[in-house]
């Protein structure tokens, strides 16, 4: 599912921005409810799982300590 959604974390990238994360998790929610665009009545709850998704990604990966990699210096 969702073949072509790149993996966001290091070292398979190295830099993700909020506009990667939100791209990601419109693509997703795109997939699971079988809508490239919903109707106007389904819009706020396709915003709002859009919303749900990107924020949940962005914690993920915030969190995410991947072995061997380093923190950033200004960390």
């Amino acid at each position: 599912m969702c073949r072509s959604i790149k993996t966001l974390r290091p070292p398979f990238t190295d830099e993700v921005t909020g506009e990667d994360i939100h791209a990601a998790a419109l693509q997703y929610v795109r997939k699971i409810s079988g809508f490239r665009a919903p109707a106007a009545h389904n819009a706020e709850a396709f915003e709002r799982a859009v919303a749900a998704v990107t924020e949940a990604s962005t914690a993920l990966l915030a969190s995410l300590q991947v072995r061997g990699s380093r923190p950033p210096a200004d960390a």
